[in-house]
């Protein structure tokens, strides 16, 4: 049997990093969170400048690696994890619009189910629903843990979009109630269900109408969902 040598997209040895991994779509944000989270923090990929590292957090192993943005890219990294490195549980960590009218920016959506209009689960796995599930034990602890901190949140449908940019007279509205819009989260949660494996989403408001965060707070501001995942992650 050959010697693994990482993939094509990460050079981490097979025992680098954690059973658990925390990925938001910034790789900045990646190492953000090693530098000011994690003690003992060790750098185990930059292939492609997708930063990903592995420390401790109260005592616990934990990574925390970039996912890029959208569903292709999210899918390569998540499903190297789950499939060649012994990755039990995902939790990304990343920046959505708010679609309801009461919300505010830095507030923080719990991810009940993603809907898409991507091909992407049928194509790699034949899944033709056009709802992906995290899982409801690690998102059951998400929540209890945001109860405990004593933060707010808000929790429903994100919609998992292929396009940031789009005409406008193509836009359609979704067949569900959907609270927030991103572009991962149906992708995880299909490799999850595929490799059975495990995943969530927590998400944070970085854009509103005509409000919207600057790309450094995204990057260094969302302290809250940070923590919440955090501490989740240690139990898991």
């Amino acid at each position: 049997m050959s010697e693994f040598n990482g993939t094509p997209h990460n050079t981490a040895k097979v025992g680098d990093i954690a059973k658990t991994v925390i990925m938001p779509g910034d790789p900045l944000r990646a190492k953000f969170i090693a530098e000011n989270f994690l003690e003992d923090a060790k750098e185990f990929n930059h292939v492609r400048n997708m930063l990903g590292y592995t420390g401790t957090y109260k005592g616990v192993p934990i990574s925390v690696m970039g996912h890029g943005m959208g569903i292709p890219s999210m899918a390569i990294y998540s499903y190297e994890l789950y499939k060649f490195y012994g990755v039990e549980n995902i939790i990304r960590v990343g920046s959505c619009g708010g679609y309801l009218e009461e919300m505010k920016l830095f507030d923080v959506i719990l991810v009940e189910a993603a809907y898409s209009t991507s091909s992407f689960a049928e194509t790699a796995f034949g899944y033709k629903e056009d709802l992906m599930y995290p899982d409801p034990e690690i998102t059951a602890k998400l929540e209890q843990t945001a109860k405990e901190k004593g933060h707010f949140y808000y929790k429903g449908i994100a919609h998992s979009g292929d396009c940031f940019y789009s005409d406008p007279n193509m836009r359609k509205e979704p067949p569900y109630k959907c609270i927030a819009g991103e572009m991962e989260s149906f992708g995880l949660f299909a490799n999850a269900r595929y490799l059975g494996k495990k995943a969530a989403c927590l998400l944070t408001i970085s854009d509103m109408k005509d409000e919207i965060t600057t790309p450094e707070q995204r990057q260094l501001a969302f302290k809250e969902m940070i923590e919440i995942a955090l501490d989740t992650a240690i139990s898991l």
